[in-house]
């Protein structure tokens, strides 16, 4: 169905030049015979240089070039005009009805609107698919170094399957990438542009969810972009037709799927007689075996020796298969001893390496053949690891029945048996609901000595965080403002939110007969032969809370008295009302009685692009308590992030309350972590009575989920953001026969009257989308919310902001109260449909990527700096701005003119602001900046 445009150009008569949108897509359409070099006195970029003429919105920016050349100077005195009226006016002539004042505004907007429109329209050469090349990396055959390294366990949040690294001189393998793996590389220093070969060991969201950002940033990485070999089950197929509504092709195409075709025939359950070999070179031979769900229902699962069942004829669904790897390293060769050589007639030369080859040379002196068995040592074999994920009780008595894997096994009294091949390790991705049965324990002691690395969601070491970095970070705004940043509870065990009866097991996992709990960055070591065994010389020590604080106060003393002063400013409410900061600024009548019930926003995460040290991605967690929660956008590692804020048991509890899921647009950084939560839920509620999940967006995201639930179900209903529009919840109610109160965003309704150009694109909606619209109202009115109304902004194709606006309530003395009102961004340049929508707002969550010396890369790629950001709200009248997104250039803090910050915060990951505490919000900023008085600016990106 056609839509709006994000500059709403359909608001002019058809008989002007400006034209309609012919595209499903919300597009910007300037006319035909306009472009931005003929229209203006000057050319785009001439402008961008000069700033001479009002910048490039101009109601918002009012700069001059000489103010601007200075970066050390415009970040802390830049001066900073704030032109309302005119961009009231703009809006004002936007809004009437009179054709003339309409395109007149569209004109004033086309001339002052500063933006990529080929990046609005989706035909940015930036954004093209890059002809992505395999890199052929010389191979060693001697491999000085070879290891296997844990990346990863989810020890902290229990969120995601562990990586693992196959580590050689010249080549990278990694097996499974959950989410959060970039962001664990990243602090950690480990190169994943060296890496060569990605195994999965299972298609879901548990193994997968890194992956999209993973392809991304190797596909983005230099002039010409990487790529890598991925491997993986059939089941590959269904999650690289979903990626395709959002990633090039060419971040894909050397995909590598084995056994049987999905849905076929052959998928009904059988033994394999010969395991898959991927790759057999002299480096290393890896080998897949495939397990699958036996479904037979035998006596008791969980009995002790459970019965070898018959294969039966029910096909295997997508999403069932799981593998075994086997990586074989060849064997070391026997060194040549020269008193023998010499005793034979042989010299030091090129028969020593014929020898060193396995071949037979005749003797330099003697009429003799020589055999390398007469003049070499043994040969030792070369070191073994299996990595094994066996899901379910199910896989595993499918596990019993593979043949293949009795080569790889010792008989009781750990002998060797003729043709057996030893295997030094086992990392098993197994969870722990399967690795405790004594069966399985039986069937570990088949591999004798081998070490066992149980990596499967072990409870060792649950104090220390994955990200440490951004534990250490969190920990120190938790000291200087607790009320802003709660605990995060990762340093005590029963903060974490764990059941009881886990944490009475935590002393049983001091583990046996060679089983060892994974710990992040532990080492197996294969070559140099001498040092094979475990390494833990790199595992991350363990820093308690107080620890941390402790190295605050003696880094940065001053801290002591900042969180002193914050906490007195957040304590002595009744004595704000006096502060001058408060009397210009009235507290708006929607705080009035507020308690700390009613609604929390909490930041999970609050960087651009890709997930970084310090910064996840996009996602904002509205916690409305016992009305249940929202989420608006869910980046990689959203999971994850809830987990670190509430603990595992409170994360749990949220997600089976989560009412709506909102997603701005189709860049991976804002949605990629929408499959792991909703399988999560799926989980947590499957039995129980409830409604699928509700998840709004652009109609590109249904695109993807369509896809993926072929391969796993989401239990979840797709409403597109175009629905909840004005346009399309006008539409709906009028269908409905409902009167229409969409004036949240002060739009005039004489621009869908009878007749207009508008009332011509409004079709009513298709069955399902009037049906989940029905739901959406349900839902709103569950959750204590009045509407969820969705408009275009600036950025890309079928990118949109939100309102959330709450409904009026009753205040203890019969008087009723308005709504608070949220409104947030994602990610745009500075438009009037914002200005409008934010119109009023109690919070404005507000995108500011780059800092105001980087207006001229803001344009390029549709985004705002920390000024535009500032004006906007302050255009609208956003009671508070809260300011997310920032480029990962700025690792802990972005740049930005505090003079400007009477109304706004920095936001930064975990910070939670309850509703009762917004009005201090602008407050607690200087003593934030106590923390960062000594940073600089680091691009990181460079360390992935």
């Amino acid at each position: 169905m056609p839509q709006t445009t994000n500059l709403r150009l359909l608001l002019s008569s058809a008989k002007h030049r400006y034209r309609h949108p012919l595209s499903a897509a919300a597009s910007f359409h300037l006319p035909q015979n306009l472009s931005f070099s003929a229209s203006f006195p000057f050319s785009l970029k001439t402008h961008l240089r000069n700033r001479k003429s009002p910048p490039l919105f101009a109601t918002f920016s009012s700069y001059s070039k000489k103010q601007h050349s200075s970066k050390n100077e415009n970040r802390n005195s830049r001066p900073f005009s704030r032109n309302k009226s005119s961009l009231r006016e703009t809006v004002k002539k936007m809004d009437s009805g009179s054709e003339k004042g309409g395109v007149l505004a569209m004109e004033e907007r086309e001339r002052s609107a500063g933006f990529n429109k080929k990046r609005a329209e989706g035909r940015d050469e930036s954004d093209r698919p890059k002809k992505l090349q395999l890199k052929v990396r010389t191979l060693n055959p001697a491999n000085t170094i070879a290891y296997v390294q844990i990346l990863g366990t989810g020890m902290d949040t229990q969120d995601t399957s562990p990586a693992v690294l196959l580590f050689f001189d010249k080549q990278r393998f990694i097996f499974n990438a959950g989410e959060g793996l970039q962001r664990f590389c990243t602090e950690h220093k480990i190169k994943l542009s060296k890496i060569d070969h990605i195994f999965l060991s299972r298609v879901c969201s548990e193994t997968t969810g890194g992956l999209p950002g993973l392809l991304l940033t190797l596909a983005g990485m230099g002039d010409e972009g990487m790529s890598v070999n991925m491997w993986g089950p059939s089941d590959l197929k269904y999650l690289l037709d979903a990626m395709k509504s959002f990633i090039p092709n060419a971040a894909m195409v050397h995909t590598r799927s084995f056994g049987p075709s999905p849905g076929s025939p052959s998928m009904v359950l059988q033994s394999l007689d010969n395991p898959f070999v991927l790759i057999d070179d002299e480096v290393v031979k890896i080998s897949a075996i495939l397990l699958r769900p036996n479904k037979e229902v035998s006596q008791g699962e969980n009995s002790h020796k459970p019965s070898s069942p018959e294969p039966t004829t029910n096909a295997t669904k997508p999403g069932d298969l799981s593998v075994i790897y086997i990586c074989e390293l060849p064997e070391i060769k026997g060194k040549i001893d020269p008193k023998k050589a010499a005793a034979l007639g042989l010299r030091p030369g090129p028969n020593y390496r014929e020898l060193q080859l396995g071949n037979p040379v005749k003797s330099d002196s003697l009429d003799i053949m020589v055999h390398p068995s007469d003049v070499m040592g043994p040969s030792v074999p070369g070191p073994i690891v299996l990595l094994v994920d066996c899901p379910t009780l199910s896989h595993f008595r499918d596990l019993l029945t593979i043949q293949c894997l009795a080569p790889y096994y010792v008989d009781t009294a750990n002998e060797v048996n003729e043709g057996s091949k030893i295997v030094n390790c086992v990392v098993h991705l197994t969870p722990l609901s399967v690795t405790r049965t004594d069966d399985y324990r039986t069937w570990m002691l088949k591999f004798g000595a081998a070490e066992h690395i149980m990596a499967g969601h072990q409870m060792k070491n649950i104090q220390l965080p994955i990200l440490k970095a951004s534990a250490r970070l969190t920990a120190r705004l938790n000291y200087l403002s607790p009320q802003f940043f709660p605990s995060p509870g990762f340093w005590t065990l029963p903060n974490m939110g764990l059941p009881s009866e886990v944490q009475a097991s935590h002393e049983d996992l001091l583990l046996e007969n060679h089983q060892i709990s994974a710990e992040n960055l532990l080492k197996f070591h294969l070559r140099p032969y001498a040092n094979l065994g475990l390494d833990r010389s790199s595992i991350p020590n363990l820093s308690s809370h107080s620890e941390i604080i402790q190295e605050l106060l003696t880094e940065i003393p001053e801290a002591r008295d900042a969180s002193e002063n914050a906490a007195r400013l957040l304590s002595d409410c009744a004595s704000m009302t006096e502060e001058p900061w408060l009397l210009e600024d009235a507290v708006p009548s929607c705080l009035e009685d507020i308690t700390r019930e009613d609604m929390e926003i909490v930041l999970l995460g609050t960087g651009s692009s890709q997930p970084s040290k310090y910064r996840n991605v996009s996602s904002i967690f509205i916690n409305l308590f016992s009305k249940g929660s929202i989420l608006l956008d869910c980046g990689e590692g959203s999971l994850g992030q809830l987990k670190r804020r509430f603990g595992v048991q409170g994360a749990d509890e949220a997600i089976r309350g989560l009412k709506c899921i909102w997603i701005s647009h189709i860049h991976a950084d804002h949605h990629t972590g929408l499959a792991r939560i909703l399988a999560l839920r799926r989980d947590l509620l499957k039995g129980s009575p409830h409604e699928p999940a509700l998840v709004v967006g652009p109609r590109q995201l249904k695109r993807f989920l369509d896809a993926y639930q072929r391969l796993e179900d989401l239990d979840m209903q797709f409403l597109d953001c175009y629905h909840t529009t004005e346009a399309g919840l006008e539409a709906f109610d009028l269908k409905e026969g409902n009167p229409t109160n969409h004036t949240s965003m002060n739009v005039d309704s004489s621009l869908f009257a009878r007749g207009s150009p508008m009332r011509s694109y409004l079709t009513k909606p298709p069955s399902p989308a009037a049906q989940n619209l029905k739901s959406l109202k349900k839902v709103l009115r569950e959750a204590g919310l009045e509407a969820l109304v969705s408009f275009p902004v600036i950025h890309c194709l079928q990118a949109y902001g939100v309102v959330l606006q709450a409904a009026s309530r009753i205040n203890s003395v019969g008087k009723t109260i308005p709504g608070w009102k949220v409104v947030y961004s994602g990610d745009t340049r500075p438009c009037p449909e914002l200005v409008r929508a934010a119109h009023g707002a109690t919070v404005l969550i507000h995108e500011a990527t780059f800092e105001d010396a980087m207006v001229d890369e803001a344009v390029a790629r549709n985004h705002s700096t920390t000024m535009e950001a500032v004006e906007m709200g302050d255009s609208a009248g956003a009671y508070r701005i809260i300011l997310t997104h920032f480029s990962q250039r700025y690792p802990k803090i972005p740049v930005f003119d505090e003079t400007h910050m009477h109304k706004t915060c920095i936001a930064f990951d975990m910070m939670s602001v309850n509703l009762a505490d917004v009005h201090a919000l602008p407050r607690v900023l200087p003593y934030l900046k106590v923390l960062f008085k000594d940073e600089i600016i680091v691009d990181e990106s460079e360390d992935v």
